[in-house]
């Protein structure tokens, strides 16, 4: 067992019955009620910062008591409702990205073939979780006030530290509000200034993403300084990432051009120097990935203080098979998720077999080709029959493996919960950023974005100064926008930023076809097609127009 700090100590501690105003914050949410008073619970500065945990941990952790074992959220299954493992359903498995074959009574057949309703269960996990946090912060800052702190004598003992915890709590709730914003646009808004109780009000997608900018733009001033804050809590950097990312899609958010302040901040992002690129790519998704410098956001997951079956856990179990226990550090998968033939024809034909001599990829030229080709198809489909819940329809991935950086499992016959740290946030993102920006017209030059685009493919090459690889650099003549997209796919492929990049680069709906798109799932029909631009938002779930009358269903939805 590994102990990054004392964040996952706390979080795991804080595992037992929460506290309970915020239960009125958002009274439709259908939240644990096995709970504890306020005045039970911020009693000394160490209880303060296991509700700082808390929030940080409701996007990890998905239970009360440990191995999904009751539920944060009443009535959901565990498993799903946790974060990562939600937002993958929304953000990957609706892609060219990943096929998901289980799942079926959960809606996952209408995200595979984009054909989603307002009673999709599936949907209901990313909504909920995101609110569940936003709720977990708005509370956090009303018992975080100087005269809260002085009342209950804790204001000398905290002071100096109190607003850097203020400042963080704002920046995972201005996460939270650009995750909706993305993912549904439009959506119930409540912070900590208004009552409790309150049956909150709508606000359209341009105001939430103009709050998620302005609350990241404050408190990107107010975070403790890049690289001065403990492992896993976010500093100015992960501000300036933040703010990339909202003004990179800004047109699609916000509809404004936002492109010269994403070049900006994923600039500062770069020279920060705080987060340089990892020397391996695969070290950054492996159980001791917290050494791993790039990893500017990570999200602690520990097989005894956190074990669950969302975050990495599932990320490994669901993209690997029984077979690849020796190669995963795993003592058991579930093998439900398998790559579609587009994201493996991005990389070269020979980079796409797993040789079993050579597990870890060491002869391909691009080290990010980490799937596992064995007793799979590599189609996703079998001719002449309707969609198959076959698991080896389709390859797998090795992309995460819960093993170290010398390549040895946890435990001698592997564990049965991951260890692996979720990169919420690196900089290699920041690096494809910057280079998008660049050519939308952002500012920078042409050399420039060149010049981010192959630091980011000399690692995957490990070539240059990474590595004597044979060079994957491209030409002047090579980057294109279109290069990007696929360059995202590759370095970023599983990490839940997909569906958004797709959508930003107008590829989501139409003109972009990929395995089952538009299908019925019937014999011979897993061409994609063309699909309604409705599809680029999610709905909002239906249940929650039962409890709240504000609320208008997003377009072409009712």
């Amino acid at each position: 067992m590994k102990i990054k700090n004392i964040y996952i100590i706390l979080i795991a501690g804080l595992l037992c019955p929460f506290f309970s105003s915020c239960l009125s914050d958002l009274d439709s949410m259908p939240l644990n009620k096995h709970i504890l008073t306020s005045d039970n619970v911020y009693v000394s500065a160490e209880a303060y910062k296991g509700v700082l945990a808390k929030c940080y941990g409701s996007l990890i952790n998905n239970a009360q008591k440990g191995s999904d074992s009751d539920g944060d959220l009443n009535g959901m299954d565990t498993g799903y409702s946790g974060y990562t493992r939600a937002v993958f359903y929304l953000q990957d498995c609706t892609t060219d990205g990943i096929a998901l074959h289980s799942g079926s009574s959960q809606g996952s057949r209408d995200l595979l073939f984009m054909n989603w309703n307002p009673s999709t269960q599936i949907i209901r996990y990313s909504y909920y979780r995101l609110y569940m946090s936003i709720s977990y912060c708005n509370e956090f800052l009303r018992e975080s006030t100087d005269e809260k702190l002085k009342e209950r004598g804790l204001y000398d003992e905290m002071k100096n530290e109190i607003p850097y915890y203020r400042a963080e709590v704002r920046f995972i709730r201005a996460y939270c509000y650009t995750m909706l914003c993305d993912l549904f646009g439009s959506g119930p808004f409540i912070d900590e200034s208004m009552s409790l109780g309150t049956i909150p009000s709508q606000k359209s997608r341009q105001e939430i993403y103009n709050y998620a900018a302005s609350e990241t733009e404050a408190v990107a001033e107010q975070l403790k300084a890049p690289g001065a804050n403990e492992y896993a809590r976010v500093d100015q950097v992960a501000a300036w990432f933040l703010l990339s990312r909202l003004y990179l899609n800004a047109q699609t958010w916000g509809d404004k051009n936002e492109y010269q302040k994403a070049y900006t901040n994923a600039k500062k992002v770069i020279e920060s120097g705080k987060y340089p690129l990892a020397a391996d790519y695969r070290h950054l998704f492996l159980a001791d990935n917290h050494t791993c410098r790039e990893i500017i956001w990570a999200m602690p997951q520990d097989e005894v203080n956190t074990p669950n079956s969302a975050g990495t856990n599932f990320m490994i179990k669901a993209l690997s098979d029984g077979k690849m226990s020796s190669f995963t550090g795993m003592t058991d998968s579930w093998g439900n998720a398998r790559v579609k033939t587009q994201l493996v024809n991005k990389f070269e034909d020979a980079d796409q077999i797993f040789d079993q001599n050579d597990p870890w990829g060491d002869s391909k030229k691009d080290k990010r080709a980490q799937f596992y080709t064995i007793g799979h198809t590599k189609i996703t489909w079998v001719v002449g029959k309707a969609f198959q819940n076959d698991f080896n329809n389709g390859y797998a991935c090795l992309k995460w493996r819960n093993m170290t950086k010398d390549r040895k499992p946890l435990a001698e016959k592997g564990t049965k919960y991951v260890s692996i740290d979720f990169p919420m946030f690196r900089t290699a993102d920041a690096y494809l950023m910057a280079a998008e920006a660049i050519l939308r017209g952002g500012g920078g030059t042409r050399a420039e974005a060149l010049d981010y685009i192959n630091e980011v493919r000399d690692r995957a090459y490990m070539s240059g100064k990474y590595g004597s690889g044979i060079s994957g650099r491209i030409s002047d003549n090579q980057l294109t926008l279109d290069f990007i997209l696929d360059e995202r796919a590759r370095e970023l492929h599983t990490e839940l930023v997909r569906r958004t990049d797709l959508i930003r680069f107008g590829k989501f709906t139409k003109g972009n076809n990929w395995d089952w798109k538009g299908s019925d799932g019937s014999a011979d029909n897993y061409i994609g097609k063309d699909v309604s631009d409705k599809f680029k938002l999610f709905p909002i779930p239906q249940e929650e127009f039962t409890v709240n009358p504000n609320l208008t269903q997003n377009p072409d939805f009712q």
